[in-house]
């Protein structure tokens, strides 16, 4: 059976996103498969810290969106929503880099869903890594397809 949801995240622009957030954040969608996705950010200056390097809140932002559309790309009948976000920075990254994030899907139970999300730079240097679980709320997907 064909994946709506996915098929529509294949043809989105970049920037495109149901979240204002997510538009602010222009990510470019690299692939996407049912339970895995894999977004490109680039590092603006709108997005750095006094320090000049990436906000740490903007790098959880990059990765609770990927956890999101992860989620999404499941066709699930219901919508989810973030219990949590667990966010380890481990390095740094600054104006011009290319975060790449990819998010999957660790376990899918009947009520929650866990999602991890690992963010590199255009290195391939490992700049954080994320998990979040998410619950079932009683709302149903617009985009279901049975």
């Amino acid at each position: 059976m064909s994946n709506l949801i996915v098929e529509y995240l294949r043809i989105q622009q970049p920037g495109q996103s149901p979240s204002p957030a997510g538009n602010w954040l222009n990510g470019k969608l690299i692939d996407a498969e049912p339970g895995e996705i894999t977004v490109e950010f680039e590092v603006l200056k709108a997005m750095t810290n006094p320090v000049g390097t990436l906000h740490g809140g903007v790098l959880s932002l990059m990765a609770d969106e990927v956890i999101g559309i992860a989620t999404f790309s499941l066709n699930n009948e219901y919508m989810y929503t973030s219990i949590n976000l667990v966010v380890d920075f481990l390095s740094s990254a600054k104006i011009g880099d290319t975060i790449t994030a990819k998010a999957s899907i660790v376990r899918k139970g009947r009520n929650v869903i866990n999602v991890e999300c690992l963010l590199t730079n255009q290195n391939g240097k490992l700049i954080g890594k994320a998990s979040s679980n998410m619950a079932r709320t009683p709302n149903k997907s617009l985009f279901y397809n049975n």
